[in-house]
């Protein structure tokens, strides 16, 4: 074995033939080695200090004691976030037009899929006075809940919010941005960054559950016995499915959920026009017009459309923004329009 390079303090040694082409190469190599500049080890204070100083990672902050120090690098308490200086700062901004639409379409997840259930459940093409009541108890669920969780929602027992900007989609998941500095101990810093459009729904989530046990089993007794039941034992399944996607999902669902509204509100409309056995035109504008749950359903839909494209545009150019409500009643009247071209049992006639 020769020494082939020297650089600095490091030696490169290899089993090589003098003559050899690994020689060449290996030289070569060192040369680039040689180089390159030297990596310097990330420091910074790890204890209590008299004045802001700059912490590893996104989230990790400093908190100021009482003794007038800033303590080590952690996590910001609840309601609290990390500023350009390291420093937890109060989250005292107010949510923006595009969160309260995000809230709204959290709160209005639960309040469809109870719906959803209560009329699958029912197996009735109209609306009964025991169907009726089973979805105005649903609503007034959801309604309750939402009141509560604004009520329980810093600053407790107002109608008002206070919460932190969110800035990029890794505020959501701050748990995997905890910062392992020189590969030595990572440091918990995992916190509510979007405090607090995260917790909240897990919260209303809860109430909405509460309240419906509480009041809807003696409801679903009177007014729908057997089918209004089953509504219920549904919704206690899908409730943890909501939150485990919310927990999990929450983020992507913030970026993407004006486009899945409407996305989802278009297949959905087409899915209830095709269901219908007739599928002639005259008669699906007619039973959309004179039966009052087809009319319920239809102008549904249209509302979750105009609720995606609302939360797109956040009505940033009012004329414009408005006029492409215009545009809401289309996919239904383009079904209606077309279905004769696409109904199966007319495939090659003429």
């Amino acid at each position: 074995m020769r020494c082939l390079a020297r650089c600095k303090t490091i030696s490169f040694c290899l089993w090589v033939d003098a003559n050899g082409l690994d020689m060449l190469i290996f030289n070569m190599l060192c040369i680039v080695l040689c180089l390159l500049p030297s990596v310097n080890a990330y420091s910074y204070i790890k204890g209590e200090t008299p004045t802001e100083a700059p912490c590893p990672g996104y989230y990790c902050g400093r908190i100021r004691q009482d003794n007038g120090n800033w303590s080590s690098c952690q996590s910001c308490p609840r309601g609290y976030r990390t500023n350009e200086s390291s420093s937890c700062a109060l989250c005292d901004s107010e949510p923006t037009f595009y969160d309260g639409m995000y809230l709204g379409f959290m709160a209005m997840l639960s309040l469809l899929m109870h719906w959803y259930c209560i009329d699958r459940h029912a197996m009735s093409g109209r609306f009964t006075a025991g169907i009726l009541v089973q979805h105005v108890c649903a609503l007034a669920e959801s309604v309750l809940a939402a009141v509560g969780t604004l009520l329980l929602t810093e600053p407790v027992g107002a109608f008002r919010v206070t919460s932190c900007r969110v800035t990029s989609l890794a505020d959501w998941y701050t748990v995997v941005y905890n910062p392992t500095p020189n590969y030595e101990q990572t440091l918990s810093c995992t916190q509510e960054a979007v405090f607090p459009l995260y917790s909240m729904v897990f919260l209303y989530y809860t109430l909405s559950l509460v309240a419906m046990v509480t009041v809807r089993p003696w409801l679903a007794v009177r007014y729908l016995p057997g089918r209004g039941s089953r509504a219920v034992f549904t919704a206690l399944y899908f409730f943890p499915t909501l939150v485990l996607v919310h927990a999990v999902f929450a983020g992507i669902l913030y970026t993407i959920f004006p486009y899945l509204v409407m996305v989802v509100s278009v297949i959905s409309v087409a899915v209830h026009f095709a269901c219908q056995l007739n599928q002639q035109m005259s008669y699906l504008l007619r039973s959309t017009v004179s039966e009052l749950r087809n009319t319920v359903i239809v102008l549904g839909h249209w509302l979750l459309h105009a609720y995606g494209i609302i939360a797109v545009t956040q009505l940033t150019r009012p004329l414009l923004h408005s006029l492409m409500l215009l545009l809401v009643p289309f996919p239904t009247i383009f079904y209606i329009v077309t279905v004769r071209f696409t109904d199966p049992t007319r495939t090659g006639s003429t």
